[in-house]
């Protein structure tokens, strides 16, 4: 008889341990594990106060038919060192797919799904200076679906390009300046297609492109160097335990409009990508009067479903986006990190870092033709070119079922009472199991003696 109870508390310490398993282990099992690589861009070189805007075509990518996790990057040196944004300052890096012929030139966008026009915030993940410190992770049992041989078309192949927007800000004479590509600093009268820049324009992304040259201190001199993009990418191979989520940008400058035969499509959306913040004395306010410049837009979503995940993407200067509904509910919100030292990742001054949301399961439903309000904030004590007011979503179709993960059982706190009383259990359950033999044995010991046990 004693040995019954030793499978009765060994079976519910396996149920415990499978329980506190890390939640990816336990669902995706063994087969599923996520996978991980690390690659370096081409190679780009920059100066002091050199700006470098560069298309890397074909760069290396997993392959097959994935669903990717994350993707993180940052620029290092040639010996693989960290370079601090009071170096080289990212305005931004993007990785976008697309289809190319086999053999041929042909092309074919494979962008996200929306909803900015043609080519236009077309990438899958992107960033700028926050990029040490943004999370792109997306949670199980979610993935970005890639790779899909049905889904590309007949005599292409999947490839992916990145584009590097790097701004050299050594010896400069204004890095702030420098960072707004301001015209003046530039010394710039016609952006990169050799059109006149349109009056009034100050700053933005026509005046500081590849091979532009942002003004130095007098006498200053520095070395040119070569730096790469260090992208580290995560991903599990595609199975039906995985649910699919859909890439969405949005943009502050959209100048969408709604109209009676509106329909919400890509080529109705016109994304200008940036926009300048008047300064408070330009706008008749002052400090007291919180300085703050709101940019609102109101859309109407071209799709449905369930939001996973949201970020925003700011510059310098900015207090945090918000996603939310016309009656005022915040569904989604994201504030900038500033760093305060001189370290990469941590540098005084920058936006390091933006904060991310990661709705519980089925709070966060978008229903097609609902109306959306994105709005964009920033300081306004001072004048601002070129700054920029992005907001990322990840949007699933379906939500996993709940009887079928444990994915809404690990993410409440209640887990943790319930392990703890779980394990209180097995603790009790082990104790007397150690009495009872303890006490069968020593009776057993005293029958075999000549004693008779004493019967309280």
């Amino acid at each position: 008889m004693e040995s019954n109870y030793v499978p009765r508390w060994l079976i519910l310490v396996g149920v415990l341990v499978t329980l506190t398993l890390p939640y990816s282990q336990a669902f995706w099992g063994n087969e599923n594990k996520i996978k991980t690589a690390v690659y370096l861009s081409p190679k780009f070189v920059l100066g002091p106060g050199s700006v470098g805007n560069v298309y890397f075509y074909n760069v290396e990518f997993p392959r097959g038919h994935i669903a990717l996790k994350s993707f993180n990057a940052e620029v290092v040196d040639e010996a693989g060192k960290p370079v601090p944004l009071h170096e080289t300052y990212i305005h931004h890096w993007a990785i976008v797919r697309y289809h190319a012929g086999k053999g041929g030139s042909d092309y074919i966008s494979g962008r996200n799904s929306g909803i900015c026009q043609d080519e236009v915030l077309g990438q899958f993940f992107g960033s700028g200076s926050e990029t040490r410190k943004t999370a792109t992770h997306v949670p199980d049992p979610y993935g970005i679906e890639v790779g899909n041989p049905n889904e590309t078309p007949s005599g292409f192949e999947e490839r992916w390009f990145l584009n590097v927007h790097a701004i050299d800000v050594r010896g400069v004479e204004d890095k702030l300046g420098c960072m707004e590509c301001w015209c003046d600093l530039y010394n710039v009268t016609e952006d990169e297609h050799g059109k006149a820049l349109r009056p009034g324009y100050k700053g933005g992304l026509s005046c500081c492109y590849d091979g532009t040259q942002c003004r130095l201190k007098p006498g200053f001199e520095g070395i040119r160097r070569t730096l790469y993009l260090r992208y580290i990418v995560k991903w599990v191979d595609m199975d039906s335990s995985v649910l699919p989520v859909k890439v969405y940008i949005f943009d502050v400058t959209d100048t969408w409009k709604r109209s009676s035969d509106s329909t919400g499509s890509n080529a109705e959306h016109n994304c200008k990508a940036e926009y300048d913040v008047e300064s408070c004395g330009a706008t008749g306010l002052d400090a007291d009067d919180g300085c703050i410049d709101s940019k609102r837009i109101s859309l109407d979503m071209p799709f449905s479903g369930y939001v996973i995940y949201g970020v925003a993407h700011q510059h310098t200067g900015a207090t945090g986006s918000a996603l939310y509904r016309e009656g005022g509910q915040v569904l989604c919100s994201s504030l900038p990190i500033y760093g305060e030292g001189e370290e990469a990742g941590n540098e005084a001054g920058y936006v390091v870092g933006m904060s991310t949301c990661y709705p519980q399961p089925r709070t966060v439903k978008i229903s097609k033709g609902e109306t959306l309000i994105l709005e964009s904030n920033y300081t306004s004590i001072s004048h601002h070119t070129g700054v920029m007011g992005m907001f990322h979503i990840f949007v699933a179709d379906q939500l996993p079922n709940p009887m079928l993960t444990l994915n809404t059982f690990v993410q409440t706190q209640d887990i943790i009472l319930l392990l703890t009383i779980l394990w209180v259990t097995v603790a009790l359950m082990s104790a007397v199991t150690v009495i009872v033999v303890a006490i069968r044995y020593r009776l057993k010991h005293e029958r075999e003696d000549g004693y008779e046990a004493i019967v309280m």
